[in-house]
């Protein structure tokens, strides 16, 4: 079955639902898509050639500020769900937003959309900042 991606190129990492990510309802459980868009954005930016190893070298990291996550569809044991994640914006300052949408790969449904705004912040003090050249160029809108 084709996937139906909101953007024509997404990054996408598998996971494979198993017994710890299943609820009392018998359906994945909504705190684990928070989990498994933070791994699908750890993919990226390994893609990116940005893992956190880059980051501590620059001195800066990308932290959480805002995440929203609309719940579409539920997805069970056995099923293996493609996440998908991609730059919307970034004000080459100190922001920048990921989207993402997870699909089950068996029939193509997208099972919830999202996005994180993130803020560069300086690894020494903590504090936000204006972001290095380095997170301006590799974390660019990438919608194509």
């Amino acid at each position: 079955m084709s996937n139906h991606w909101l953007v024509p190129s997404p990054h996408t990492h598998a996971i494979k639902v198993n017994s710890e990510h299943i609820d009392v309802l018998g359906h994945v459980n909504n705190c684990e898509y928070l989990k498994w868009m933070e791994a699908v954005a750890w993919s990226h930016c390994e893609k990116l050639n940005m893992n956190f190893a880059v980051w501590q070298e620059l001195g800066y990291a990308w932290v959480a500020r805002h995440t929203e996550i609309d719940y579409l569809l539920p997805a069970f044991e056995h099923d293996t769900v493609i996440g998908g994640t991609w730059i919307t914006e970034n004000d080459k300052r100190i922001s920048m937003r990921r989207d993402y949408q997870f699909i089950r790969e068996s029939d193509g449904k997208t099972l919830i959309t999202g996005f994180t705004r993130w803020v560069c912040v300086n690894l020494t003090t903590g504090k936000a900042c204006r972001m290095p050249k380095e997170f301006a160029e590799s974390f660019d809108v990438d919608v194509n």
